[in-house]
């Protein structure tokens, strides 16, 4: 199996003197980012789409091989409504990674309040419709998702589950490796108990330990459904812990 690591972006200010030179100009951030990895989540989407130049200028500064995956805009996963014209939008936007081959799928992130029912897995696959140029990954936040029902619609539509580690909170999914697509998806969040709920940026303020990075090579090796490919993306990245974590993995999860 093929498993690309990496960070839920990586043009963070306080990286700086942790993973990026004390001197790096933004500008220069993913250049050196693509020495150690060889995928990133582009997050920034979510927030505002660039206009198609801002992309093109990103995937040039990536070698032959590196893999992106993009987030939906905020608009199809929290507000839900007039979503069609942002993604005539993203269409665009998305055109030089698309075409240079190193777009390799979407991430819909659905917020806590969005929980399973039937209305809401209908929405879901309407996303599946309106996003089927692109492969597509969906991440709940909230645990009445984890049934078979969801597992089954997924597969039956060609989405990705995003499996989650995260704080084991009244509400939350559990730390399952779940496979719908063929590629299963993983993003690890930190288990910062205290913070998060309060939001903002301490949510993903956590230092893994080996011990519970090693946690997920069990379940990796215990998928009961055989998989081409595994995205895993740290999102911990306050203070780059993201990226401590992500070379830990990567130096040390040998399967």
């Amino acid at each position: 199996m093929d498993i690309k690591i990496g960070t839920s972006g990586y043009s963070f200010d306080d990286w700086v003197g942790s993973f990026y030179p004390t001197d790096i100009k933004k500008g220069k951030m993913l250049d050196h980012y693509v020495k150690y990895f060889p995928a990133v989540e582009i997050n920034s989407t979510y927030y505002r789409l660039p206009h198609p130049a801002v992309m093109a200028n990103i995937e040039k500064k990536t070698p032959p091989h590196f893999e992106f995956i993009v987030k939906t805009p905020h608009i199809l996963t929290h507000k839900r409504t007039g979503i069609e014209e942002s993604v005539i939008q993203l269409a665009e936007c998305l055109k030089p990674m698309e075409q240079s081959g190193k777009l390799k799928g979407l991430l819909a992130q659905f917020p806590y309040s969005f929980k399973f029912s039937d209305s809401n897995l209908r929405y879901v696959q309407y996303c599946r419709t309106l996003l089927e140029a692109w492969p597509l990954y969906v991440e709940f936040r909230h645990n009445s998702w984890q049934n078979p029902a969801t597992y089954n619609i997924l597969e039956k539509e060609h989405i990705g589950f995003v499996s989650v580690d995260e704080p084991q909170l009244p509400g939350l999914l559990k730390p399952e490796l779940i496979c719908t697509s063929g590629m299963p998806y993983l993003r690890l969040h930190g288990r910062n108990v205290e913070h998060w709920w309060n939001g903002g940026a301490l949510r993903y303020d956590y230092d893994y330990s080996l011990q519970e990075l090693t946690e997920w090579k069990g379940k990796i090796s215990g998928l009961k459904k055989p998989a081409a490919k595994l995205y895993v993306f740290f999102n911990n990245c306050h203070l780059g812990q993201a990226v401590k974590n992500a070379r830990q993995f990567m130096e040390n999860i040998n399967l």
